[in-house]
């Protein structure tokens, strides 16, 4: 089950420039993960408040993001993305908090899959994923892991995700940044919307 969670919002069409895959592997890889969910019985989960969830030892990020850092940085003096630059990340989703701490945690998607694992490679920052995951994601540097807890309005708000994700959930991610590529380039339309749609 792959790149569901967090490409569900991407870009369909080449929005100023900036996309990162064909439309039609998009919908392929969506189609497929759809089904898989449907087989799987990852349907209408129930979710449970954060007052649930123990959340001693996370941080505060910007807008209600929570996190906590697992493993720091190869390199703490090296950069983190910026907006418009390809990165690529390993994630596993999970409703209901983590299974470590959580025996009614749901695992929903990962980029870990029975022949070893896939990085989601996105281009940060332009709302080709979820915003928890842009904000996050800048704010990260390679070789980091991170838990992130992302509430219902940086996630998939109170419409959730084609029965798979229930509306209002908040989201739990374990994440790791993989790698920083290059930089989008941008020309004077891409930095006017870059301007004119900050996250």
């Amino acid at each position: 089950m792959m790149l569901f969670a967090v490409i569900f919002l991407v870009l369909l069409a080449n929005i100023s420039g900036l996309s990162i895959s064909s439309p039609e592997s998009s919908v392929e890889r969506r189609a497929f993960v759809s089904n898989s969910l449907i087989a799987t019985g990852f349907l209408s989960l129930p979710t449970i408040s954060n007052a649930a969830i123990d959340l001693e030892g996370y941080e505060d990020g910007p807008r209600g993001l929570k996190y906590k850092v697992i493993k720091p940085p190869t390199d703490p003096d090296s950069p983190s993305p910026q907006r418009a630059q390809k990165v690529k990340a390993k994630y596993t989703l999970y409703l209901n908090g983590f299974p470590d701490v959580n025996p009614n945690a749901k695992k929903v998607d990962s980029s870990k899959g029975p022949f070893g694992e896939k990085p989601l490679e996105f281009i940060a920052g332009v709302y080709q994923v979820i915003k928890g995951w842009d904000l996050t994601v800048l704010d990260m540097k390679v070789g980091e892991e991170r838990r992130i807890v992302v509430p219902s309005d940086l996630g998939y708000g109170a419409k959730g995700a084609s029965g798979a994700i229930p509306g209002g959930a908040t989201l739990y991610f374990d994440m790791e940044l993989v790698e920083i590529g290059q930089m989008s380039q941008l020309g004077p339309e891409q930095l006017k919307w870059l301007e004119d749609n900050p996250l």
